[in-house]
């Protein structure tokens, strides 16, 4: 199971993620004050910040390990929030938000075409009417070819691991082996990660069998077009009434 023992170490390894831009881009749509379900929410870090500009936000995750991560960042941030423990493709809240939000490609972790159109689906019935829904994904660009069939490493003072990929039939395997530092030894795990890669094409059609509406799409969380080479897609989509 993805993200068991990875949890513990996800923060660190993220610490070069762009969050201030993902940030930058929730805020151009939403007014301040709008309740926000934040899908994959993994260890919380958007929906901390989310919370701290004054959104009402709900986490949902499939990793109960990652949810405790994002627990425990929220009592010491001292922020109000929901984490609940729910699978995205089987979304069922009770609730309508004015922005559901996605990133850090969650989506590419749907492998399923069923489960991606119940996902949309899902996020159709919990979104008010003219709500939006803005997330991201690994291009199929990316996927298959910076990331396909590639191995990389990484190394820290606390911890290393070797990333060896597959890619094969729109499918990225990534096994991944850590070296943690503990004393004077090091403690070892692996975890298997899978992603779909998705043609715009396939997005785009399953969302409109949602009766959900592209309005934007942009080259990562920039003002730019999509291009060829464009390794992460950002969507933002409408709900149709």
């Amino acid at each position: 199971m993805a993200y068991e023992a990875f949890s513990y170490y996800y923060d660190i390894l993220m610490q070069d993620v762009p969050y201030s831009k993902w940030m930058a881009k929730t805020k151009q749509y939403l007014p301040q004050g709008s309740s926000i379900l934040d899908v994959g929410c993994g260890t919380g870090t958007i929906s901390i910040l989310l919370a701290k500009e004054g959104y009402d936000v709900t986490g949902i995750d499939l990793s109960e390990d990652m949810l405790r991560e994002a627990f425990d960042k929220f009592k010491e941030a001292r922020i109000k929030g929901k984490i609940i423990c729910q699978d995205m493709t089987e979304l069922s809240l009770n609730k309508e938000f004015d922005l559901i939000t996605s990133v850090l490609d969650s989506t590419n972790y749907i492998t399923d075409l069923n489960d991606l159109q119940n996902y949309f689906n899902g996020v159709y019935n919990h979104l008010k009417s003219n709500g939006l829904f803005i997330f991201d994904v690994n291009s199929y660009y990316k996927l298959s070819e910076i990331l396909g069939n590639n191995i990389y490493t990484y190394s820290e003072e606390e911890v290393f691991y070797t990333w060896e990929n597959v890619f094969e039939d729109s499918l990225l395997s990534m096994f991944l082996t850590f070296f943690v530092k503990k004393g004077d030894l090091y403690e070892r795990f692996e975890e298997e990660h899978l992603e779909r890669a998705y043609t715009e094409k396939e997005l785009e059609q399953e969302l409109k069998k949602a009766n959900l509406e592209v309005i934007a799409k942009f080259d990562g969380y920039t003002e730019n077009y999509v291009q060829a080479n464009t390794e992460r897609i950002v969507y933002v989509i409408r709900k149709k009434q």
